[in-house]
């Protein structure tokens, strides 16, 4: 805000000195206020004898009449008889030379142009600069922004869920506090840090943690913040940042995203003199140089450590990478204690069940989470976030929003729900298949239905015959609407493709397949620049993995489709109780499954809704397991 008022300021001054400059231009002329005439009527008006007195300055002439109003007239110097004229008449008349400038005008007049354009250029350099506080010529300044340790307040208390991680830096802490503890055996602290981890798993926050808990200074930049246009702008910044650093060594300099500016030399187009290249040249330089960089550690993050340059990741420079995965289900229900003590919470809302039915979700994802609860207990006028909020957060970050006013046909709706509850029996009546959690045929996103399914365990290895068992459930959807709606529908488009690829998979990547063996017939390339696969196998070969992959989708769909039939009374039932309720839980199906009348549903689950007719066409289902 001062900023911008120091900026108006500025200009208003600058508007007012040129309103004022040229006001006086206009000032110093005696023709203002006098009634222009053409020079023949003004001829007249000398030959009348109504003109009284007369003054001539440069090519205008300016006169007042008997009566005394002012008038003026251009003159030229081809009538040499206007003198005479205006002797002969009796005017009264004077010559003015014209007046010399100021000094000031000279100046203003000759400089203005040149003043205007160097303006205009420092205007625009600040702009492709960021309007840094350096002004036009800090393009070299660091951009770094630093955390004293009185304006950071995070701890290890506030991270969560990665503890492996924290003591792997905890060591960092206890040299920024006590450096000597390690000198005096002649140990060396790492000079950087790589945390790798998918996004959202708290790099960042752990970076953070640790120069909260130290007690220093925490210097923070992105890596894109190094790359500008000119050429070695990149490399004075990384100079720059690191000669603030010693001036608050002990500190930590944390570099985000540093794969903006390490990847692998000379996999661009620029060559040698690429500006990038240049700035990781300096930063290396920096990190084992000659200078000494006592009591400085750089802390990196990135998703990517397979793209970066292998000058970065050796011995001596970013030698100790921390891995900051995933939560399991421990780690995830510490996240939601964090986050959930800053909102009043209900005492029915329990952390480990949300745990449980929430895997995969980084910390980013379960703070989303919670916020989404917040949110949904203020609508409701709520004054403490329950469980049930907690349940529709977490709906509407799997699932998507409900699109309550989304119109369907009746006859949608029915293919919805046969579609939706062959998913979840043959989910139910498959062993090594993930207990089905909820079946919806109210439109989310852009599907039409969903079948969310939930595992019991967090997933680190996938094996074949639960593989097999989920082409069967991708599957049940189409089936389910041939053998009761005697038709098919786009609505399973996504459930093919998921089979097909998850066969294909099988045959040419993990080798489980008996007829072709334990061989890979694909190549993942995936150097962090292109991605995709190549084939290394013959045509021949190529058809016998062809008929592998068409064995498996047609074994599958026979099972499947085996299934329902066999089961065709559980799936009347359920898509009736879909069509009465259009959501059902985890205990409804129990009861469907069991043969029994299904319970009503809970407090806060939509009740029916009225079918509306509509024409037009409707997106299609886009039905699988969660």
């Amino acid at each position: 805000m001062n900023n911008m008022f120091s900026k108006a300021a500025v200009w208003v001054v600058i508007a007012l000195v040129l309103f004022t400059v040229f006001k006086q231009f206009d000032g110093r002329s005696l023709a203002n206020g006098a009634t222009p005439i053409p020079y023949s009527e003004f001829l007249d008006e000398v030959k009348a004898k109504h003109i009284k007195e007369a003054t001539i300055e440069e090519r205008t002439l300016v006169a007042t009449t008997t009566d005394g109003k002012k008038i003026k007239t251009a003159i030229t110097y081809l009538d040499r008889g206007l003198i005479g004229d205006l002797i002969n008449n009796g005017v009264k008349f004077d010559v003015r030379q014209p007046e010399e400038p100021s000094f000031l005008s000279q100046v203003f007049i000759s400089w203005f142009p040149m003043l205007l354009l160097i303006g205009v250029w420092i205007f625009f350099m600040r702009q492709m600069q960021g309007g840094g506080k350096g002004g036009a010529f800090s393009f070299g300044k660091s951009k770094a922004r630093m955390l004293d340790e009185n304006n950071n307040a995070i701890t290890f208390a506030d991270v969560a869920g990665c503890d492996e991680a924290k003591e792997e830096v905890q060591e960092l802490v206890d040299f920024l506090r006590d450096p000597t503890k390690f000198q005096k055996l002649g140990g060396r602290i790492p000079r950087g840090v790589l945390m790798v981890g998918p996004p959202g798993t708290g790099k960042t926050l752990l970076a953070r943690a640790i120069a909260g808990e130290a007690k220093v200074p925490f210097f923070t930049i992105s890596g894109s913040d190094f790359v500008e246009m000119f050429v070695g702008v990149g490399a004075s910044r990384v100079r720059d940042m690191f000669e603030n650093a010693k001036k608050h060594s002990p500190c930590i300099v944390f570099i985000d995203e540093i794969d903006a500016v390490g990847r692998h030399r000379g996999a661009g187009m620029g060559g040698g003199n690429d500006e990038r290249e240049q700035t990781l040249n300096q930063l290396l330089v920096e990190m084992d140089g000659f200078e000494a960089n006592q009591g400085v550690i750089v802390i990196a993050a990135t998703n990517r450590a397979d793209v970066l340059d292998k000058a970065l990741l050796r011995p001596g420079r970013f030698d100790r990478q921390v891995m900051v995965g995933l939560p399991d289900i421990r780690g995830r229900e510490q996240i939601l204690y964090v986050h959930m003590r800053k909102v009043p919470i209900a005492p029915d809302v329990k952390a480990d069940v949300l745990a449980r039915g929430t895997p995969g979700f980084s910390g980013a994802d379960l703070a989303n989470l919670v916020n989404e609860a917040a949110l949904f207990a203020a609508r409701r006028g709520k004054r403490l976030v329950e469980m049930q909020d907690f349940e529709d957060a977490k709906d509407k970050i799997v699932m998507g929003p409900e699109r309550k006013s989304a119109v369907m046909r009746e006859e949608e709706r029915v293919n919805t729900a046969y579609h939706e509850s062959g998913h979840a029996v043959v989910a139910k009546l498959l062993p090594k298949a993930d207990p089905v959690h909820k079946v919806t045929i109210m439109p989310r996103g852009y599907a039409l239905g969903l079948t969310w399914q939930l595992p019991e365990h967090d997933r680190v290895n996938m094996y074949k015959d639960k593989m097999l068992e989920e082409i069967a459930i991708l599957f049940a959807g189409r089936i389910a609407e041939e053998v009761f709606m005697h038709q098919m529908s786009t609505g399973a488009s996504n459930d093919f493709e998921r089979a097909t690829k998850l066969a294909r998979a099988m045959v040419t990547r993990y080798g489980m397949s008996e007829s072709l063996g334990t061989m890979v017939y694909e190549d993942n390339q995936n150097d962090g620049y292109f991605g995709g696969t190549s084939k290394t196998i013959s045509e021949a070969t190529q058809q016998k993995v062809d008929a592998e992959i068409r064995n498996i989708l047609d074994t599958q769909y026979a099972l499947s489709r085996k299934l329902i039939e066999e089961n065709s009374d559980k799936v009347e039932m359920m898509a009736k109780t879909l069509l009465e309720w259009e959501t059902i839980d985890a205990d409804q199906i129990n009861d469907i499954m069991a043969g029994h009348e299904p319970r009503p549903p809970k407090a806060g689950i939509p009740v029916k809704r009225t079918p509306t007719d509509a024409s037009g066409g409707v997106s299609p289902n886009a039905t699988a397991p969660a």
